[in-house]
């Protein structure tokens, strides 16, 4: 449950990360911590309480980043005047709520006694006091009364605009808002007890010692902190031409010579018969009558913005007029266009047409350039590339020298690369007075560009498109006499049906889907329409795509309608290939000899989106299933007819619980608009809506960006590596600066995976992860796979998680699949299975049997291609790129449970090979990421040992105690033997220098760490998980040396007394077999509403220390009695048995 009052600009931007919140039992603060004004702190909060133990606990999160002006600002992404209205707001507001608190009436709709309205006078009392101080930050209860009384606390919370939450035992109010999930406040959080075998240990211990008696001495050792060595960077994508003459006199000559010749060329090519012709029909176009307007705004501008309607000409002319003009010029050969496109078959389309309309060959004054496949020569004066390329020359050439004129296209659609871009072009430009800048689009917020460049010129072109005919769900129903019911809507593909139908069906908790268009649905008016089209109405299933809808309509157009290809928007891989295979099995669309059925989508290799624009045989249709990608950029010449599902698959990001959201969402208007204009390209066409009108005229006019919907991480990593300043402040010059925490969230992931030090600069190992292309754990995985050996395996894993997953689940055929893909997987990891998937492929292609291995086994061909092998460490260098994606496995009778520092309790995709098992032999999972729907999943796992994270993962504490060690800010909990513990530090600390010094040095010879790998081998490989988890388990304090701090653990798991691992069981086994009765437990709640028992038994009563919950309070007072009967030994079961002989005579001599 939780509650929180409408977003406010003076809270928004504070805010604890997760592993920040410390424990209270872990660390208290110094009696003279200072705190800055307004900083974030954590107040753990209860009732008053007496003795050592202070009832408010606070401890300080970390202060903001150093190379901020304002150091004490915590809304460090506005500028100084907007700080200052921040501040006074919050303050208005914090008087003005203590005012109308102090006089005004709550009114309590339940609980209206006199100890009610007591305690929520109380809570009133306390929540004005913590909005008058500004040191705290949140209160938190565990009094079973103010669970309860949530409500009301609620209520009274927001009117006083603070957030609140009732997590599973606590109630806490905040200044800020409050996750999902707090772990510090989740008393089954698990604490992982480690244990090793002596023998095991002994051997680590001796490789180590080995290796650092004969340690290397000439290279010293280095920390993770910035290096000023030089790392190249320049890919040699973009590579100028060097001209070397003696003189600047002969470089002119020689430009002016080569100006001349494309001069010529160019004019023997409009002269000519077919130039002629391509000339006529470039004229007809609205974007040619517009063309003197255009150069004339871009020859007196620096920044033009130029909107274009579908049709008009804009992407393949204006590149072109541009060229054209300074060829005429006799600028030609200083000329350099790159033209950004945001999807590769755009960018590849796009320049085969325009080097067909200049009549050359594609490389020679067009080109293109996309990641792994490009076609340009040294005479390339117009470049098409994907945004990314451009960013990736920017690492190399921050001024983007010889380049005249930059275009971006498609700028409406928002990627996180352009508006990226957008910023560092807007920084470029007072440098570059000559460079000129065009944005484009086909439907573009003009007026918003326009004012982010300065007023910057707009140009208008005309579209030109035949009419398209539009039907609405509504007019389709009317039109075709379809009916909708409730289950012919489910979309019954690649899982059971029941499974579909429960997650499309109605639900009493609404979808996004549903939600974002229930009051245009309830307000609409269908009384024109015929009563079984209004029943089909009232069935109508937002959830669901309506694939037998779909398929009807194609049937329809089949059978009714005139020539021409048919294209329908699908949301993503999945339902685009299921809709496929669901097609290919109907008798008429899947008939061969009458239907091209083909798909498009980005993951798909360049030849096969490619086959697209082929026009089929005469008497064939041609029916292409695509994404979004067919939206913009693309034509297909022969589409007439569209259906639109109206939806797309949209990533969005909750910052607040660090979790990405991965749900089909309804798509904007313009979206809508341009899939309409696809049928309307070269002759009139026909647009099917398989959604109501009246859900169109809820469309929100624009999608949001993208980047105020994603995490940032990757983005962050490129705004250091571009040296752009502070990440922050940086990013608040943007279009549209994204959230706060989402920015805070990716500096902290960074700096947990190492990438940045604890001041926001580049590391040595952040320095090689932006010269990769990737996400930075996937760069991780091939840095340390390339060191150890292992990049091949590495590599293929890599590939795969970045494209789709190359098992295939074909709908008719699922327990075949699963069956294949079972016999890869019997390691418990989803990467494993690849490596193992994959080597069986490499060893059938050699005899030319590699198509025939995939059809078996239910494998994409497309996907694979080489590699090497160590299982253990594979699992070890999975982890230590996808730290921190951690989460426990915790085993009950009949399955496991599954949590996350961010999220709780999580769920396995159903994909996942790790789904299947009841039980996982390792305590941990590494995920490579986590996706929300209804519950949170996680997706492509690996199982890995204590010993793989401990010395894989990120950086270890020590704790408060001997043989307790800490990540994750307390989060991560690791008990075992003092030697243990010294032994994984000794490691850990050898290996990160090794690390370090390796990158800092890549031609070092790694032969004399051949100890060092032995024992970290040897250690991962031979670690057979024996320790076992523990819940809230409390610090010993070693000052203190009382019976209560003995008391938590007592018989280890690989003695098993009788009576099992629990405390209770174990001594009513002992009592039961001395003839003893039952133990009697007395528990009382304290005044710090923690709970302390009492067990009697045998005339004695033995008292456990205070607990926050009633049944550990229980455990741990019988932990004592068994301490203590058992003479404070931990026993085993010769023990036990002897001492219930003593408890048998003590029984007899009382007789």
């Amino acid at each position: 449950m939780k509650d929180r009052p409408p977003p406010s600009p003076s809270r928004g931007a504070l805010y604890v990360p997760p592993h920040h919140r410390i424990r209270s039992v872990i660390t208290t603060p110094s009696a003279n911590s200072s705190f800055a004004k307004d900083s974030v702190l954590t107040t753990l909060s209860t009732n008053n309480t007496t003795g050592s133990q202070s009832s408010l606990l606070h401890s300080e999160v970390n202060k903001s980043n150093d190379n901020n002006t304002n150091s004490n600002n915590p809304y460090m992404y506005l500028p100084h005047h907007q700080y200052k209205q921040q501040v006074q707001e919050k303050k208005s507001l914090h008087n003005k709520v203590s005012e109308e608190v102090s006089y005004c009436d709550i009114e309590f709709l339940t609980h209206p006694d006199a100890s009610t309205l007591d305690d929520v006078d109380g809570w009133k009392w306390k929540l004005t006091t913590l909005l008058d101080n500004k040191d705290k930050q949140e209160l938190v209860s565990r009094n079973k009364r103010d669970r309860r009384n949530y409500g009301q606390i609620s209520a009274l919370a927001t009117r006083m605009g603070l957030y609140s939450h009732l997590y599973t035992k606590v109630v806490v109010v905040s200044k800020v808002p409050l996750p999902n999930y707090r772990f510090d406040l989740d008393e089954k959080r698990p604490q992982r007890e480690v244990i090793l075998p002596p023998h095991l240990r002994r051997r680590v211990e001796t490789h180590l010692g080995q290796y650092i008696s004969q340690k290397p001495k000439d290279i010293d050792a280095f920390s993770r902190s910035s290096s000023n060595c030089s790392i190249a960077t320049d890919e040699g994508l973009f590579e100028q031409p060097e001209l070397l003459p003696p003189s600047k006199v002969a470089i002119e000559k020689i430009i002016w010579r080569k100006s001349q010749q494309m001069q010529e060329e160019q004019l023997i090519w409009q002269q000519s018969p077919e130039g002629r012709e391509m000339m006529e029909f470039r004229s007809s176009l609205p974007a040619y009558m517009e063309k003197d307007a255009i150069l004339s705004a871009i020859l007196q501008n620096q920044v033009v913005i130029i909107s274009g309607e579908t049709g008009c000409g804009k992407t393949t002319q204006i590149p072109q007029f541009i060229l054209e003009s300074e060829i005429n010029s006799n600028r030609g050969a200083m000329c350099n266009i790159i033209c950004t496109q945001p999807r590769r078959i755009s960018a590849m389309s796009i320049s085969e047409r325009i080097s067909a309309e200049r009549g050359e060959k594609l490389g020679d004054t067009v080109g293109y350039k996309v990641r792994l496949e490009g076609m340009k020569g040294r005479d390339t004066h117009l470049l098409f590339c994907t945004t990314g390329i451009l960013l990736r020359r920017l690492l190399a050439d921050r001024n983007l020298k010889g380049v005249t004129h930059i275009i971006v296209d498609e700028i409406h659609e928002r990627g996180m690369n352009e508006d990226f871009l957008l910023i560092i072009l807007k920084d470029l430009l007072p440098r570059r007075p000559e460079l000129r800048l065009i944005l484009m689009s086909a439907t573009l917020d003009a007026e918003l560009f326009s004012s982010y460049f300065g007023g910057a010129p707009k140009v208008y072109i005309p579209g030109f498109t035949y009419p398209v005919r539009t039907h609405f769900l509504e007019n389709i129903l009317e039109r075709t006499g379809y009916q909708l019911t409730q289950y012919n809507q489910i979309d019954d593909y690649g899982m059971e049906k029941m499974w579909k139908m429960s997650r499309q069906a109605p639900r009493k908790r609404k979808s996004q889907l549903v939600s974002a268009v229930e009051e245009a649905c309830k307000a609409a008016d269908f009384k024109d329409y015929s009563a079984q089209t209004r029943e089909s109405l009232s069935c109508w299933n937002p959830d669901c795509l309506g694939f037998n809808l779909i398929e009807y309509l194609l049937c329809y157009i089949c059978e009714n309608e005139r020539p021409g290809a048919v294209l329908v928007f699908l949301t993503g891989w999945e339902d685009l290939s299921s809709l496929k295979d669901k097609l290919q099995g109907h008798p008429l669309v899947g008939d061969t000899s009458r239907v091209l059925l083909l798909a498009c989508h980005g993951s798909m290799a360049s030849e096969e989106q490619k086959l697209i624009f082929n026009k089929p045989e005469d008497g064939i249709r041609k029916i292409v299933l695509a994404t979004n990608i067919a939206e913009t950029s693309i034509t297909i010449n022969d589409v007439v007819f569209v259906i639109d599902c109206g939806k797309a698959k949209e990533t969005s990001y909750d910052a607040l619980n660090n979790t990405p959201c991965l749900l089909p969402s309804w798509i904007s208007k313009v979206s809508a608009q341009q899939r309409r204009g696809r049928a309307g390209r070269v002759q009139p066409g026909e647009c099917y809506h398989i959604y109501p009108r009246c859900v169109y005229d809820a469309f929100a006019d624009y999608q949001l960006p993208e980047i105020l919907r994603t995490p940032l991480q990757s983005l962050c990593l490129q705004i250091k590596s571009l040296k752009l300043g502070t990440i922050s402040e940086f990013l608040s010059r943007a279009l549209q600066s994204p959230e706060y925490l989402a920015v805070q969230n990716a500096i902290e992931y960074l700096k947990i995976i190492g990438a940045l030090d604890e001041t926001e600069n580049l590391t040595v190992l952040g320095r090689y992860l932006t010269m990769l292309p990737m996400e930075p754990k996937h760069g991780k995985m091939l840095i340390l796979g390339a060191i150890l050996n292992c990049l091949d395996p590495m590599l293929s894993v890599v590939a795969a998680l970045n494209v789709r997953d190359p098992f295939l689940t074909p709908m008719d055929k699922k327990d075949l699949a699963e069956a294949a893909k079972a016999q890869f997987s019997h390691d418990y990891s989803d990467h494993l299975a690849l490596v193992r998937a994959f080597e069986g492929w490499k060893v059938a292609d050699r005899d030319l049997a590699g198509y025939e291995y995939c059809w078996k086994n239910f494998l994409n061909p497309a996907i694979y291609n080489t590699w090497s092998y160590d299982e253990h460490l594979l699992r070890a260098i999975i982890c230590y790129g996808l730290y921190p994606g951690i989460c426990s496995v915790v085993h009950n009778e009949k399955t496991f449970l599954l949590k996350t520092m961010e999220d709780g309790q999580v769920l396995l995709c159903y994909n996942s090979v790790n789904a299947r098992d009841s039980r996982i032999p390792y305590p941990w999972l590494v995920f490579n990421e986590k996706i929300k729907v209804n519950s949170v999943f996680l997706r492509d796992s690996t199982a890995v040992s204590d010993s793989v994270l401990v010395l894989f993962g990120g950086g270890i504490s020590e704790g408060d105690m001997d043989g307790h060690l800490k990540m994750l800010g307390g989060y991560l909990e690791f008990y075992m033997e003092p030697a243990t513990a010294k032994l994984y530090q000794s490691l850990k600390r050898e290996f990160e220098e090794f690390i370090q010094t390796k990158l800092l040095y890549p031609w070092m010879d790694i032969h004399s760490y051949h100890e060092l790998l032995s024992a970290i081998r040897l250690l991962i490989s031979d670690d057979q998980c024996g320790g076992r988890f523990a819940f809230n388990r409390q610090i010993e304090q070693t000052s203190n040396p009382s019976i209560v701090a003995e008391a938590p653990t007592l018989i280890p798991r690989s003695e098993s007394a009788p009576g099992g691992d629990n405390s209770k069981s174990q001594l009513q086994t002992l009592l039961t077999r001395a003839g003893r009765g039952v133990p009697v437990y007395k528990t009382k709640q304290l005044k710090n509403n923690q709970f302390q028992s009492t067990v009697e038994f045998n005339g004695m009563q033995i008292t456990g220390q205070p607990f926050n919950n009633k049944k550990q309070a229980e455990k741990d007072a019988a932990a004592e009695a068994l301490q203590w009967i058992l003479g404070r030994n931990q026993a085993g079961h010769d023990n036990v048995d002897h001492m219930s002989m003593l408890l048998k005579k003590s029984k007899k001599d009382h007789k």
